[in-house]
């Protein structure tokens, strides 16, 4: 990525004040002098963060005139209650005052460990070193990208230029607690396209259901899950508004961008060595293509035997049998494939069921596509016009070590 693919107007920053014990970056300001039009998406998770509740409330106030997203790792600033509220407001605040914003026009997003308090103090005071460390490059992009993680392996990021001349660019993190209902982790997404605010939010929902809501790393939705999408205009131009060509190819656009940091979050997911495409089809509407994919995405049978390399194909059709999708067993195909060796891209399916019974397929062969680091599973369950993909990836060891360590 280099600078010249960033959209116009935007700087970015990371800091260390002091909220990780190892002294790593744990502080990144997005920011803006150009008033930006903003939506987002949230977890729906009922134990929604204090940072969840602010961006809530000041969105539906306030959508159109949006400067900076601030945001902590290290600490969650989930389940903490009234406190909690108000030490979202004071690090909304805290960025407001430095860059002498407006009120209501900064958004905060935590992530980190759930149920401590925020040490707000250690966030006001970095804000200087923060506000200074402000660049409009790469180089603040990815200083960004790496104040956000927790568990991640590396930072997320990613740019594209639109066909209307407008660029954009995202950061995320996530690594754990990743799975759908909106949004599964944290991601900012900005553009200097011109967008009305109906557009932005149609937009970000369109993209977020067809990327963020399509993978899954452990079945667990986190308390923290945003995704916010920041247009400032900067590339002129007209202003797109849904409903029209220029809103579906910028929608499009969005949509690219979000599929590719999705997918990093599942690459990266904690103690995962193996990504997989799930993609099933055949059914009567999408929506039951996707609670079957989604069930095979999250069987603990499935993603162990993925781990270990085992053409165990038995686990996906049973977890697909018990998703409560209606369809006719008899009626099932199953495919595998891998990505070579070299990266080439999908070897040709490999076919194991056909109308619900094993064929005399090569072992062998199935056992190198289980192993693959790349794995694609394609199922049919009858010929309806339903579909659906979902990414995923196996469960490790690791994942338990990870997980059982996390607070200490």
């Amino acid at each position: 990525m280099t600078t010249s693919t960033l959209p116009t107007g935007f700087q970015y920053a990371g800091v260390a004040s002091g909220l990780k014990p190892d002294g790593q970056l744990d502080l990144a300001l997005i920011y803006t002098p150009t008033p930006a039009v903003a939506a987002a998406v949230f977890t729906q998770n009922r134990f929604a963060a204090a940072p969840v509740e602010y961006d809530r409330a000041l969105l539906a106030e306030n959508s159109e005139r949006i400067h900076a997203v601030i945001i902590n790792s290290g600490n969650a600033n989930a389940i903490t209650g009234d406190e909690g509220l108000r030490r979202a407001e004071r690090m909304a605040q805290a960025a407001e005052r430095a860059l002498r914003l407006p009120a209501s026009s900064a958004l905060v997003m935590s992530t980190g460990v759930i149920g401590v308090q925020l040490p707000i103090d250690r966030i006001e005071g970095a804000m200087p070193d923060l506000v200074g460390a402000l660049k409009a490059d790469a180089h603040g992009l990815d200083a960004a990208a790496r104040a956000i993680m927790t568990t991640d392996t590396y930072p997320k990021m990613h740019s594209l230029e639109g066909d209307g001349g407008y660029r954009l660019a995202g950061v995320c993190k996530g690594a754990g607690m990743i799975h759908p209902n909106m949004a599964t982790m944290l991601a900012v997404i900005v553009t200097d396209a011109r967008l009305t605010p109906e557009a932005a939010r149609l937009a970000l929902k369109q993209a977020a259901d067809a990327s963020f809501n399509r993978i899954s790393v452990d079945g667990d939705t986190s308390t923290n899950d945003t995704v916010a999408l920041l247009a400032n205009g900067e590339a002129g131009g007209p202003i797109i508004e849904p409903d029209t060509l220029a809103f579906a190819a910028f929608t499009a656009t969005l949509t690219d961008l979000s599929i590719h940091l999705a997918q990093e979050i599942v690459r990266d997911g904690e103690g995962a060595t193996k990504f997989v495409t799930i993609r099933v089809s055949g059914l009567r509407n999408d929506a039951d293509a996707h609670r079957v994919a989604e069930t095979i995405a999250t069987s603990p049978l499935v993603k162990t035997a993925i781990y270990g390399g085992d053409a165990n194909w038995g686990r996906i059709l049973a977890a697909a049998g018990r998703s409560g999708v209606p369809f006719d067993p008899e009626a099932t195909a199953l495919w595998i494939s891998s990505v070579g060796p070299r990266g080439e891209g999908y070897l040709p399916l490999q076919q194991l069921v056909a109308q619900g019974a094993p064929l005399d397929y090569d072992e062998a062969l199935a056992t190198v596509h289980f192993e693959a680091a790349d794995i694609l599973i394609q199922l049919s369950l009858g010929d309806g016009p339903g579909q659906a993909v979902m990414w995923t990836c196996d469960l490790s060891h690791d994942y338990v070590t990870i997980n059982g360590e996390y607070r200490t």
